[in-house]
């Protein structure tokens, strides 16, 4: 609780407050009732209304006490509540920021590189959606393997043929 901002602590603090009354007040209206019933031959009958009269002031504090901490609980209820709604506006502007900037980032790796990462970047995540669901079994491997590389042969000053790899991102390979 002590993390909670001051409005609900002391929201809180008010309702185990009202809690303390009622359970006060409880004892008492026990201690009345068991005076009532342990004297009630003795006792006049101004006497009995008397104390059946404080018994049900009692009870009326305590509905009162619970009355007071329904209101304080709705309350408390309200303040949780706009607190979430003020993070989930944030929460969503924050989103509509990220995304503009993605966007512009895109657009900027596409004019300068003329979309080789953009191309790369969706390469990569259905590289990843791949392994993720597990469909690349060890048979499929090499084959998706060898379409994502690019060989390029040439002919080398001893006679013996070399490989180079185009535009292979170290990511396609893995």
């Amino acid at each position: 609780i002590e993390n909670l901002p001051f409005e609900l602590q002391r929201n809180f603090q008010l309702m185990r407050d009202l809690d303390q009354r009622t359970e006060d007040l409880k004892l008492e209206i026990d201690k009345l009732a068991t005076e009532y019933i342990s004297n009630a031959r003795t006792l006049s009958s101004e006497e009995k209304l008397g104390l059946l009269k404080q018994i049900q002031e009692a009870y009326g504090k305590c509905k009162e006490f619970g009355d007071d901490k329904v209101q304080l609980a709705m309350q408390t209820y309200e303040m949780v509540d706009k607190h979430i709604r003020r993070l989930d506006t944030d929460l969503a502007r924050f989103e509509a920021d990220l995304k503009e900037k993605q966007i512009e980032s895109s657009d900027y790796d596409s004019s300068s590189s003329k979309g080789k990462k953009k191309g790369r970047a969706q390469k990569e995540k259905k590289a990843a959606r791949a392994r993720s669901k597990g469909k690349n079994s060890d048979e499929e491997a090499p084959k998706t393997a060898q379409k994502k590389l690019k060989l390029v042969r040439t002919s080398t000053e001893y006679g013996m043929p070399s490989v180079t790899f185009g535009n292979v991102h170290p990511s396609d390979v893995l």
